[in-house]
């Protein structure tokens, strides 16, 4: 059976995530210590806190990508799989990536850190804001956020996530404008998403070319399985293309989705999500259908239960 491992994106993360990884297990321990050491924070005190207070920390760009990105890797580490394929969700592509060998530990979490740090000042710079549209197709979503663009503002599709669930960026003004004609075009619902700025859209165009100086400079070796890129929807093994669309990803759509139809025609049969939350799983149901085989790996018990099964 092949496997596709899957790394879920902001939006993920947990209170307490990964603490009882590291307390159990000597790979995932030393993820989390290096993390510690390469970012100059103790990342591990806002992961593995718990209260209103940790949940807010997390939800800071700048702290929530890089947690993400050490506690997906860190989990995969302890799993000890050889994957088919893998996948990750906008800052999750990161986390596949060093899944795959493709770039180190390290590097990860200093790109991730500065993807982080980027976007967060192009939100500060242009504010911008997010929301899912529910229960309208990708023509009808693009086609409401051309009519709310104008000189005033823009909008367009960011993430492609299931069959009748996208999520839109932009500016502010744009996007409320957007969600409104979405309404009238049938959604079934339109919600605000909690962020710091319009991800994947024009508005990053911002911090493009410093984010290209950081995405040059990284060292990106040939990785041991296909990776399905978010701009793309497509596999590759080709450093130079990892490179091209690394940066692309900045303002172009997350293409799940796609993503998810590719790797399933490409023989994958079964999909584990490795990192904080379970949203990549119900995304695969929803995709591929709910009798398509979907597991998560975030925590010690679903370590064991893995590692039990015999089917990594």
């Amino acid at each position: 059976m092949r496997t596709a491992y899957l790394f879920p994106g902001q939006g993920s993360q947990l209170p307490g995530m990964g603490s009882d990884l590291y307390d159990t297990y000597a790979e995932a321990r030393a993820v989390f210590d290096e993390a510690d050491r390469v970012l100059e924070f103790s990342l591990t005190s806002h992961c593995f806190a718990h209260g209103q207070e940790a949940m807010a920390a997390l939800t800071r760009t700048d702290v929530c990508q890089p947690a993400i990105f050490a506690h997906s890797v860190a989990a995969f580490r302890v799993l000890e799989c050889a994957p088919d394929m893998v996948a990750g969700h906008s800052v999750g592509e990161y986390s596949a990536l060093a899944a795959c060998g493709a770039i180190s530990l390290a590097d990860g979490l200093r790109t991730v850190r500065q993807r982080a740090r980027l976007m967060a000042q192009a939100g500060q710079a242009r504010p911008g804001t997010m929301c899912a549209v529910l229960g309208l197709d990708e023509d009808s979503v693009r086609d409401v956020c051309r009519a709310a663009s104008d000189a005033e503002g823009h909008v367009q599709p960011a993430n492609f996530n299931a069959p009748g669930q996208v999520v839109i960026s932009g500016d502010r003004q744009a996007v409320a404008h957007a969600g409104e004609l979405a309404k009238a075009r049938g959604a079934r619902r339109v919600i605000p998403l909690k962020v710091s700025g319009a991800f994947h859209s024009m508005l990053m165009q911002a911090v493009h070319h410093r984010f290209a100086r950081t995405v040059e400079a990284l060292d990106i070796r040939r990785p041991r399985c296909p990776i399905y890129l978010n701009a793309t929807a497509e596999p590759t093994t080709d450093p130079r293309e990892i490179r091209l669309r690394m940066l692309q990803q900045l303002t172009a759509p997350v293409r799940w989705m796609q993503s998810l139809h590719a790797m399933q025609a490409d023989g994958a049969a079964r999909f584990v999500e490795v990192g904080p939350g379970r949203i990549l799983s119900g995304l695969v149901r929803r995709t591929l259908g709910r009798k398509t085989l979907a597991t998560q790996v975030s925590t010690r018990r679903h370590v064991e239960q893995m590692h039990a099964s015999h089917e990594l």
